[in-house]
């Protein structure tokens, strides 16, 4: 299908908190190959976390802001005798996780102003309480396949 990359396997868990999915999202996260300079940033955006979060570890409120973010359905396009219909599909979880991941980082790339950190660290917590430019994509998201229902006979 797509390219083959081996990153589920070589993925390697964050240092600080031996996380997966931290250490996933600091590769996404990552420009250039600079690996520290991403760890550094998400680690400070974590400890911005903390301080407005007391009742539960920032990792945790990271780890639930992509949680939240995952859209569980999504419509793709199938053609059909000369004519594409958007086709509403279930998310496998590989996949949930690095849209969830992809749509994070790019909201906070489209903010302009302040420092990576600070926005990183404001888009999680949006994502935590289920508000946000994340969390609206995927609710654009399954609205789309909400209203594409009708064409749900052509997944197959």
């Amino acid at each position: 299908m797509g390219k083959i990359t081996a990153s589920r396997e070589s993925l390697r868990p964050d240092p600080k908190f031996q996380s997966l999915l931290a250490g996933k999202f600091i590769n996404c996260l990552m420009y250039d190959g600079k690996k520290s300079t991403a760890q550094r940033v998400f680690y400070d955006a974590l400890e911005v976390i903390g301080e407005k979060v007391s009742d539960r570890p920032a990792i945790e409120v990271f780890e639930q802001a992509v949680e939240n973010v995952k859209p569980f359905i999504e419509v793709r396009s199938k053609r059909v005798g000369g004519a594409s219909y958007q086709v509403p599909m279930q998310v496998n979880r590989a996949r949930q996780q690095s849209l969830a991941i992809r749509w994070i980082l790019l909201a906070v790339r489209e903010k302009k102003g302040r420092a990576i950190h600070q926005k990183l660290a404001e888009e999680l917590l949006a994502a935590y309480r289920k508000e946000g430019t994340a969390m609206s994509r995927r609710e654009n998201t399954h609205r789309m396949a909400d209203a594409n229902k009708a064409f749900a006979h052509f997944a197959w």
